[in-house]
């Protein structure tokens, strides 16, 4: 005999919804961590697969690891997979493109939809959403390619003498400069443009680099990011060994509070779902500045989320997993229909 499965529920953070029928169904489950892509963030994503993969492994689903591009997307013709695991950061990953595919496919898949997806990519557009929602940001200016040096100037003057400057879409801090000096950072700027299209200039914040992971509706704890350079950038990420990831820093209750509550407001600003990690510069004078959120964040060795988690008491494996059946259970029994057998469903 075989039976329809359908939604049965949803789980938090805290809390399961399997009953030991259900768990059966899950052990089962096909995944596919979609990984690699086309962006300058790849080798990053094909570290955040494998270690996906391996956690799901262990968590006791069947695993299937795709490198996909925009020419070869084969693998989502596949009609027997539950839930398909999106792990490509930055272009075509993490900007909503794959996920309005996945979307207009009917598939299931994690993390936040196309609209949440693009506006957490653009720094512009989200910086705007959470200031709307009442969270700290610091001033920023938008530089276009050709735009003219006095221009970018004028609009900085009174802001300081220390800037940070950023492509407005990309991640994993790749093209992120720190530069001292108004004629230095326009010029910073416009080349920053011509490689990677608009840019935006912050003035540098002292403080302490800090972020908070989300997973689901529960903030995760504040780790402290501490470089031997004093930049956060793309080697202190991924390959210098010496970053420090401090728990237990922010010694005010309050700003503890604060910390963790702009990130959750962060998250529903852009209608995040599932998981998601906010970074913030918490100042010398206590107030913590929102700078983005990372939709896709890393989960490699060095990677801050499954850190918050597994202070939190998740595994890597129990991270993954809970991504997994969070994302499985969210779509409507008529989208979300597979076949068991009887013995297995619990009525």
């Amino acid at each position: 005999m075989r039976l329809f499965f359908g939604r049965v529920g949803r789980m938090g953070v805290g809390r399961s919804v399997k009953s030991s029928h259900a768990a059966k169904v899950e052990d089962s489950m096909k995944v596919v961590v979609l990984q690699g892509g086309v962006g300058r963030e790849r080798e990053v994503s094909l570290q955040s697969g494998r270690c996906i993969a391996e956690a799901l492994r262990e968590g006791g689903m069947e695993v299937v690891a795709s490198d996909i591009t925009p020419d070869d997307m084969s693998v989502l013709d596949r009609s027997d997979i539950d839930v398909f695991f999106v792990a490509l950061h930055g272009q075509f990953g993490e900007d909503g493109q794959l996920q309005q595919i996945l979307e207009d496919r009917g598939l299931v898949y994690t993390g936040c939809g196309p609209e949440a997806s693009r506006m957490a990519f653009d720094k512009i557009v989200s910086k705007n959403r959470f200031a709307a929602a009442g969270v700290a940001v610091a001033p920023t200016i938008e530089v276009s390619r050709g735009m003219p040096r006095g221009d970018i100037e004028a609009q900085l003057a009174g802001l300081g003498e220390r800037f940070v400057v950023k492509p407005v879409r990309q991640g994993s801090s790749v093209g992120v400069y720190v530069v001292d000096g108004l004629p230095t950072v326009a010029a910073c700027a416009l080349k920053v443009c011509e490689e990677f299209g608009d840019c935006m200039i912050e003035p540098f914040v002292r403080g302490r680099e800090i972020t908070v992971g989300v997973l689901g509706h529960e903030t995760l704890p504040i780790i402290e990011i501490r470089s031997k350079t004093g930049f956060y950038d793309y080697h202190a990420k991924y390959v210098d060994d010496r970053t420090e990831y401090l728990f237990d820093t922010v010694a005010d209750a309050q700003v503890r509070a604060r910390i963790s509550r702009d990130a959750s407001a962060c998250f529903d600003a852009l209608g995040c779902r599932d998981f998601a990690r906010v970074d913030f510069i918490l100042s010398d004078d206590g107030v913590p500045y929102a700078l983005e959120i990372n939709t896709i964040p890393g989960f490699t060795t060095h990677s801050l989320l499954p850190k918050a988690a597994a202070r939190a008491g998740l595994s890597m494996s129990q991270l993954c997993v809970r991504i997994v059946q969070t994302s499985f259970y969210r779509k409507p029994v008529q989208q979300n229909v597979r076949t068991v057998d009887s013995d297995s469903v619990c009525f």
